[in-house]
């Protein structure tokens, strides 16, 4: 790639991680979390905190021994061969292609409260187009334009911070002290260890969005020193934006409450009198959804090339610019098919739309089972400042509790259907891989490509080792 496109900061990336997680899920899917858990929805955060830690620094390890555009999906296929690669890519792109689809439709139903005679059709297939074509405009130009709708709706998150803060120790004009308020008769954990359980599922799914950080490490400048930086602040970030909203709701109204049609904090604020929240928060949920989306669809098109570029994908979606302009245009494609497919089988398309979940818990697991037989294998290459603590003790928890989540969804509301509908995705790519191999092992392809492979591992691995000698040598010199 070109260095002008090659440069990605910590920083950068870092507001183009949020920009992908604090979408409308922050603004109105936690309500149900909320709901499940009450206050103790505060434990159930910094777990996914933490569990969100543990994963991305499990990205970092590998991604600095590898600086690859394919990501996890690259280094499943370097732990469990190619079918591990395919079913992972497709089934994460297929989730995300999906769950934008549907975000596009989120945002047409907020702005038909000010245009009610908009077309919802019409404006969705406009807002991913839109989106298509900005991510069409290179890395570095998205980067400045995710940053700035990254900003808005961290500001609005802040700004409501400090306005329930003021309420609460009563120094907002013309309001009395709040106090401990709702609190006072609130049990910590009404639902019990259910309500935490279903609650942790609810919250995992907050948090997802993170991973296009490692999507993004080929387009950075160092990637060895940014990719961990931009963890460190992502996690830190995350991690105070969602504690301090939601500890500071908690005074303001009862959970029982808040309700999942409504954002906590707009139903906080109105419970105190302060009406034009619901406005306000309609604007920077537009934001927040469409820097998403942009964010979804740069780490869609990278996904995409890396599996064109493996043999993986159709032959026609191989990109050999910088942008991976083809990758780029048929998940735009795929996403106004999305779309469509909900207007003519909305029924269908809700279920299909409720695998989102499964999709991202799968992807999840694939990183943590490929980063502990990546560490198997080759120690610990990372510094150790990027190292997972209490490996493999910790990796092996963050795994199997990753994988009780999933086991535990038949058990939460709304979200067996979510369970089935993943296992049926992950159960077709894995049946396409499997033609996929038949028809290539026919033909004699395999062969090819495991030579062809091999020796590009070993020549990626040559030069990454002379690289990293090369920064030793010069900074034994400096």
């Amino acid at each position: 790639m070109n260095r002008e496109e090659k440069g990605l900061s910590a920083g950068q990336l870092t507001m183009m991680a949020l920009g992908c997680v604090i979408g409308g899920s922050f603004f109105l899917g936690t309500a149900v979390a909320i709901n499940a858990a009450g206050p103790g929805v505060i434990i159930c955060y910094i777990l996914g905190g933490i569990v969100v830690h543990y994963i991305l620094y499990a990205i970092s390890e590998m991604t600095i021994n590898n600086p690859v555009s394919g990501s996890f999906r690259t280094f499943v296929s370097q732990a469990f061969g190619r079918g591990g690669g395919f079913v992972v890519g497709w089934v994460y792109w297929t989730g995300m292609v999906l769950a934008m689809s549907s975000e596009a439709t989120a945002i047409s139903i907020l702005v038909r409260e000010w245009a009610p005679n908009i077309s919802i059709p019409l404006l969705g297939s406009v807002i991913i187009v839109c989106v298509t074509l900005v991510n069409l405009l290179g890395a570095t130009k998205l980067s400045k334009l995710e940053s700035a709708l990254a900003s808005i709706k961290i500001f609005a998150i802040v700004f409501f911070i400090i306005t329930a803060i003021l309420l609460i120790v009563g120094l907002y004009p013309g309001k009395p002290a709040v106090g401990i308020g709702a609190l006072a008769n609130e049990p910590i954990f009404p639902g019990g260890i259910a309500g935490i359980a279903g609650s942790m599922l609810i919250v995992l799914f907050a948090y997802a969005g993170f991973e296009i950080i490692g999507l993004a490490a080929s387009e950075t400048d160092k990637p060895k020193t940014t990719i961990p930086k931009a963890i460190r602040y992502t996690v830190l970030s995350l991690l105070a934006l969602y504690i301090m909203s939601y500890a500071v709701i908690m005074p303001l109204i009862s959970t029982t409450q808040i309700s999942a049609d409504r954002s906590p904090m707009v139903a906080a604020l109105n419970a105190v009198g302060i009406g034009w929240a619901g406005t306000a928060i309609n604007i920077v949920l537009i934001s927040a959804i469409l820097s998403t989306m942009l964010a979804a669809m740069f780490g869609l098109g990278r996904m995409m090339r890396s599996l064109a570029d493996e043999g993986l994908a159709p032959e026609f979606l191989k990109d050999i610019t910088d942008v991976p302009y083809r990758g780029i245009l048929i998940s735009g494609i795929a996403m106004l098919a999305g779309l469509g497919f909900a207007l003519l089988a909305p029924q269908i398309y809700l279920f299909l739309i409720s695998a989102g979940g499964l999709a991202i818990l799968f992807t999840y697991v694939a990183i943590m089972a490929t980063h502990i037989r990546f560490r198997i294998k080759n120690g610990r290459p990372a510094p150790e400042n990027f190292q997972i603590r209490g490996f493999p003790y910790s990796s092996l928890l963050v795994l199997l509790f990753l994988i009780a989540s999933i086991i535990s969804m038949p058990f939460i509301p709304e979200q067996g259907s979510g369970l089935i509908a993943g296992v049926i995705i992950v159960t077709f790519y894995s049946l396409c891989y499997f033609a996929m191999w038949i028809f290539n092992s026919a033909r004699g392809h395999d062969r090819e490509y495991k030579k062809m492979y091999r020796q590009k591992t070993s020549f990626s691995t040559e030069i990454s080792k002379e690289l990293s000698q090369a920064e030793d040598d010069d900074q034994n010199v400096k």
